[in-house]
């Protein structure tokens, strides 16, 4: 299937509402449009852990009933959507990707599920999620092309709305889980700022998020706000914050370009096509920056050199108790990228500890001593187009180089995939990385990027 972003016609849920309340279409329909998609798609693309299709039609029947008494819960009631296989639901297991998981079942739905079905949205199933949310990979294929990866580890999150299967899907990043797989299969993506929608359960790590993947940028910003409405942020932060209209594009007048250590193995034909990004950009008048220009954009690039071996060695402490547990518990069930973890993190000391903390807080400070500096960076949001599977096996990357997507979740900063680029008939995605906080205009400049390098020439 040949990619073209000018024309690429995505699954989208706000723009079908109005027909919802006329009585044109209705929830149920929608949802039965889904259901037949999912029953063409899913033998190939196996996005899906589980589906609960009876709860799905019971909530969509009382959607259609609200729409009908113009009571409707919220601006995504009605809306189908698919849970990442690490989140906690109360009507389906939650097994992790993980045979040491199987069959585990809490009968408790986490603050972003919850949150979900009280704005009426209808939680349809359980996506693929590769071992532990790590690197280990799950049996999900490309959208786009069956024999290459559609990254991870929110594999079937970025799949099955790649596919059209559904309009939104939960996903999770700790290292680049959101945004490498939102860039493979051509969904929009928001990676918020660190804390910003509420984890629940999945608490334990220092860079771990939530995040939303979507068919368009309003679905992606709307169901993001109706969960931190419902639930907020983690403890202890304020959640995501919404603007008067946020969904407007927003033209930047000043983007810096940010390389990370991805740039000396980005393939040539994917760096031509940013590079031809840019010059479109710089010809609708933005000033693109370089790190040539402006040392402070050079500091900042040396402080992210080496962000995927930093990020790693953090995680490795982190979950290096909980990861000697499992190994015990269950001996055999950890693949080879979490035996990998567990060697690390058998290395780490709380003095090796503390120091990628700090080296984690330089590179934080680096990023904000350009707030002034420009209104976001731009970057790729994968090292190229997503690679064969088969290339990958027996590799410690084996969903895809991460070099690019890891840079938001070592920094908490947001970051926004826009599916605005294509690499070998393949989706590509262009990253916005702004400031914390700063999530609602990462959206904006993300929606004015992707009108302008969609349009026609």
């Amino acid at each position: 299937m040949h990619y073209d972003p000018s024309t690429h016609d995505s699954l989208t849920f706000h723009d079908r509402r109005g027909g919802f309340s006329e009585g044109s279409d209705s929830p149920r329909a929608y949802l039965e449009r889904c259901l037949d998609v999912i029953a063409a798609r899913e033998p190939a693309v196996q996005g899906w852990v589980v589906l609960n299709e009876a709860a799905a039609r019971e909530a969509a029947d009382a959607s259609v009933k609200r729409y009908r008494e113009g009571r409707p819960l919220s601006s995504i009631d009605g809306m189908p959507v698919g849970i990442k296989d690490l989140i906690e639901t109360r009507d389906m297991p939650t097994q992790m990707g993980s045979a040491a998981y199987a069959g585990n079942f809490p009968k408790r739905d986490s603050a972003v599920v919850r949150a979900l079905r009280d704005a009426g949205a209808i939680v349809l199933g359980k996506t693929v999620t590769t071992a532990l949310g790590f690197l280990d990979p799950g049996p999900t294929t490309n959208p786009f092309d069956a024999q290459r990866t559609p990254g991870g580890s929110s594999s079937g999150s970025g799949a099955v709305v790649g596919a059209n299967m559904v309009p939104v899907a939960i996903g999770s990043q700790l290292v680049g889980s959101v945004i490498r797989p939102a860039s493979f299969s051509a969904n929009w993506a928001l990676k918020p700022t660190y804390g910003a929608i509420n984890r629940g359960e999945r608490q334990g790590f220092s860079q771990s998020h939530i995040g939303v993947h979507a068919g368009c940028a309003t679905d992606m910003w709307r169901t993001s706000i109706e969960i931190v409405k419902r639930v907020g942020g983690d403890p202890g932060h304020p959640g995501l914050y919404e603007t008067p209209r946020p969904r407007l594009p927003l033209k930047p007048e000043r983007l810096a370009v940010f390389e990370s250590e991805g740039w000396q193995r980005l393939d040539a034909a994917s760096r031509h096509v940013f590079e031809e990004a840019l010059q479109r950009l710089a010809a609708e008048g933005v000033r693109i920056i370089r790190r040539g220009d402006l040392p402070l954009l050079e500091d900042f690039e040396q402080a992210i050199a080496q962000a995927g071996t930093l990020s790693m060695r953090i995680i490795a402490w982190e979950h290096h108790w909980s990861l000697k547990n499992l190994a015990e518990q269950h001996p055999g069930t950890l693949g080879p990228s979490l035996v990998r973890q567990l060697d690390l993190g058998a290395g780490m000391t709380l003095d090796l500890y503390r120091q990628a903390l700090l080296e984690r807080e330089h590179a934080r400070q680096r990023l904000a001593a350009l707030t002034t500096q420009c209104d976001a960076l731009i970057g790729l949001s994968s090292c190229g187009p997503a690679p064969l599977i088969a290339a990958l096996q027996d590799t410690q990357q084996p969903t895809g180089d991460y070099s690019f997507s890891c840079v938001s979740s070592l920094l908490g900063a947001p970051a926004v995939s826009v599916p605005a680029l294509s690499s070998e008939g393949m989706p590509l995605g262009i990253q916005v990385l702004a400031q914390a906080h700063a999530d609602a205009q990462a959206v904006a400049i993300g929606r004015w990027l992707h009108a302008t390098l969609t349009a026609a020439i």
